[in-house]
């Protein structure tokens, strides 16, 4: 079956840097991507990854990054420079339709790891 398994997030203060962990089972896929959702907001795309490119929306460029371990089937979010406007659920997700933004295209998810950083 396939499921995807997040870990890595916590509480930390501005400034600091977490590792995000995605690790799928039952099959790969062409994409991966990050989300993420505040309180009172909706989902936002945060990043993606597809054939070795990676794409992030703006307010992360430059502090984030994804990743993959192709042996092990993990993607990973790697968060520097965290913002108190970074806290949030964040999701990984999965899927083989074609690379976009937009979470309609994600036929998997993880449960949501909590971020939360402290100013």
């Amino acid at each position: 079956q396939v499921q995807l398994v997040e870990s890595g997030g916590g509480l930390v203060q501005a400034g600091d840097s977490l590792r995000l962990s995605c690790a799928a089972s039952g099959r790969t896929f062409s994409t991966y991507a990050w989300f993420r959702q505040a309180p009172g907001k909706e989902r936002e795309f945060v990043a993606r990854r597809s054939l070795g490119r990676t794409y992030y929306t703006d307010s992360v460029k430059g502090r984030f990054t994804i990743s993959r371990d192709n042996a092990k089937n993990t993607v990973f979010l790697q968060m520097n420079s965290l913002k108190p406007e970074d806290t949030a659920v964040y999701y990984c997700a999965a899927t083989n339709a074609p690379s976009t933004s937009s979470q309609r295209t994600y036929d998997y998810w993880g449960q949501g790891t909590q971020v939360t950083v402290s100013s």
